[in-house]
This record gives structure tokens, C-alpha cells and sequence, in this order.
């Protein structure tokens, strides 16, 4: 039995009229729904699905205060009006924290079964477009490996399950569903919907893909690093200079919060993340452009946050 502190999830001004704590409550004990895959001849196991739908709920909106660091932190990326792409936006906790803030999301995810949930959290807040598709190098169709009891894992990339597979955390670990999805870029995201303040991808080892489907520096960009697959992380910051003057800072896990006081340059992301195990947890790299952090730092010459 799981016990959730949901004092944290409550709705402010800006998401109360979609009741979103209501529903996450109310899905967490919602079991009789099966989720039909599209391309695939059959249903996902039931059980192993719901089971991987609560663990995503309860890890990602039932932590007490970590809506707030987030908050506190995308505060530094986003404002009122903004626009923020979410690339692998799962269950939709990032996009329930930016509508919060008063940013436009444009949430992209490819699982049928993450997508039931935002659509029913999401679906009716007008600040909130749901793209059900993955994002890669160019558009098309991919295969998607989904990851029934850990939906999180879900991936486009067969290289990186076998990656990760030889780590311990990922032992007991399967992809044991194979659906055909649809593939946009992100310039092309832009092409429909603007260009965003900020990205994040979280594509589970398909983040320098998504990056190659980027033709121009954005202000600010947020990609996952697994130690278990570390590479893909280097590959990352090999495209984000290739595509314009960016400094970096890291947060681990889900801790929301930076590791650096002051911004830092690539070589000494690369070198905080040589020095991790591949059973370490993992985190996210974020990337802002030099040229708007010198004018968020003002003629005082101190360091923005």
C-alpha cells in the first residue's frame, strides 16, 4: 500500500479549474480500463501496465515539495506566456508545473498509455497541446520498445536497451511491446507551434536524435543523462556546440536543483559525468545560450542563478 503526501500537488489559480489532484488521486485507483495499442494486434498486459502507470503517478506528483523546486527552478527558464516544449513529457509532470507558472506546453509523447493519462489531466487545460508522437532525426515513423511495467524506460532506441541492460539497476528490466509510431523534429514542432524559451528531452538514449532534428540554438535546453548509457550524454553536448555558445549546469535525479552555483562550461559536465558508475542514478544537463546569460547577469558583472 502506498501512502502519498498530495499537500503538494494541490491546484493553484492557474490549474484549479481542471481539478488535476482530483484526477491523479482518482486514476491512481482506477483498474479496470485496458489500453488498446494502435499498430499492435493485441492489448498491453493489463496488470503490468496499470502497475507501471501508479508507480510513474506516484513518483512523479507524490514526492511532498517537489512541485515547488520545480517551480523554483523552470522560474529561471520560463515566464507568463512563454513557451516550452516537453520531448517525452510521460505523465505530465513538468507540464502540470509550467501551466502553473502561466507557460504554453506543447507536451510530446509517444505512449498510448502516458498519453490516456495527460489527456485526461491535460486535455481540457487551454494552455496545454498534446502532440502524440515521438521526435526524432526526421519526420517518418519509428518502433517504439515500450516498457509495460516501467513505462519510464520506454524507447525508440534498440542500441541503448542493450546498452543499459548490462548495468544491475536495469537487471530486471523488459521492452516487451513493439508498436509503430509517427516521428516529428523539432523544427518542425517550431514550424507548427513556435519557437520555445525552452526544451526538454527526456527520450530515454534518443536525445542526440532529437537534437539532430534541431537546425538552430534555442535559449534554453534540458536533456537526461544514464550513467549506464553515458555516451549518449556526450553526443548531447557534441550537437548543443555544434549548434551555438551554450554554458551548462546538471541536476540529479529529480532532485530540482543544480549542482554548480555558478554555470559551467561542457568540459566540466564531461567530467563530472565521467567520474559516475553505470549503476549511478541519473539526472538531466541543462544549457543555456552564453549570449542571454550575459544579459540576465546586468552590468553588476554577478552571476545569474
Amino acid at each position: 500500500m502506498f501512502i502519498v503526501a498530495w499537500s503538494d500537488v494541490s491546484d493553484n489559480r492557474t490549474t484549479r479549474p481542471y481539478h488535476t489532484a482530483a484526477k491523479i488521486r482518482s486514476l491512481l485507483f482506477e483498474h479496470s480500463t485496458s489500453v488498446l495499442l494502435p499498430g499492435h494486434s493485441g492489448r498491453m498486459d493489463l496488470l503490468g501496465t496499470q502497475r507501471g502507470i501508479v508507480r510513474s503517478l506516484i513518483v512523479y506528483y507524490g514526492v511532498p515539495f517537489r512541485a515547488r523546486r520545480m517551480r523554483a527552478l523552470y522560474r529561471q527558464f520560463l515566464s507568463a506566456g512563454d513557451l516550452a516544449f516537453d520531448i517525452g513529457a510521460h505523465v505530465g509532470n513538468r507540464v502540470r508545473v509550467w501551466a502553473s507558472i502561466g507557460a504554453r506546453t506543447v507536451a510530446v509523447e509517444p505512449q498510448p498509455s502516458c498519453l490516456a493519462v495527460m489527456k485526461r489531466l491535460y486535455g481540457k487545460n487551454p494552455l496545454v497541446t498534446i502532440v502524440p508522437m515521438a521526435v526524432g532525426r526526421e519526420p517518418g515513423e519509428t518502433t517504439l520498445l515500450v516498457s509495460e511495467t516501467n513505462p519510464t524506460l520506454t524507447t525508440t532506441s534498440r542500441d541503448w536497451t542493450t546498452t543499459v541492460k548490462n548495468a544491475e539497476i536495469f537487471s530486471g528490466v523488459a521492452w516487451n511491446t513493439e508498436i509503430t509510431v509517427p516521428v516529428t523534429t523539432i523544427d518542425r514542432l517550431i514550424e507548427q507551434h513556435g519557437e520555445p524559451a525552452f526544451v526538454k528531452i527526456d527520450v530515454e538514449g534518443s536525445e542526440r536524435a532529437v537534437l539532430d532534428g534541431l537546425s538552430r540554438p534555442l535559449r534554453a535546453v534540458s536533456f537526461e543523462f544514464l550513467p549506464a548509457a553515458i555516451d549518449v550524454a556526450f553526443l548531447c553536448l557534441d550537437r548543443l556546440a555544434e549548434l551555438g555558445s551554450y554554458e551548462y549546469n546538471l541536476s540529479r535525479v529529480e532532485t530540482m536543483r543544480f549542482e554548480y552555483p555558478r554555470w559551467v562550461d561542457a568540459a566540466a559536465i564531461r567530467e563530472f559525468l565521467s567520474g559516475l558508475g553505470k549503476n549511478d542514478r541519473s539526472g538531466d544537463v541543462y544549457a543555456r545560450l552564453k549570449a542571454r546569460a550575459d544579459d540576465a547577469r546586468g552590468t553588476s558583472g554577478r552571476a545569474a542563478p
